[in-house]
C-alpha cells in the first residue's frame, strides 16, 4: 500500500479506497444501530432516536458509496 497520491490512470487504487471508505461508514452505522438500545434503557429517548436516525443515514450513505465503488471498476 503506497502512501503517495493515486495516479491519473490508476482506477484500481481509487476504487479500492472508495470501497474501504464505504465499509468504514457502513461499520460505523451498524455500531450506532446496535448500541442505540442503551439510550432507550437509560430513559434518554431523544438521544436514542437521534442515534438511530444517524445510523440509518450512515447505512444509506455507505451503501451508496459501496455500490458506486463497485461500478467504478
Amino acid at each position: 500500500m503506497g502512501g503517495g497520491p493515486a495516479r491519473a490512470g490508476d482506477g484500481g487504487t481509487t476504487a479500492r479506497r472508495e470501497r474501504l471508505v464505504a465499509l468504514l461508514v457502513l461499520g460505523i452505522g451498524v455500531v450506532l444501530l446496535v448500541s442505540s438500545p442503551t439510550w432507550f434503557a437509560s430513559d434518554r429517548t431523544v438521544v436514542g432516536v437521534a442515534q438511530l436516525a444517524l445510523g440509518v443515514v450512515l447505512l444509506a450513505v455507505g451503501g451508496f458509496l459501496l455500490r458506486r465503488s463497485r461500478q467504478a471498476r
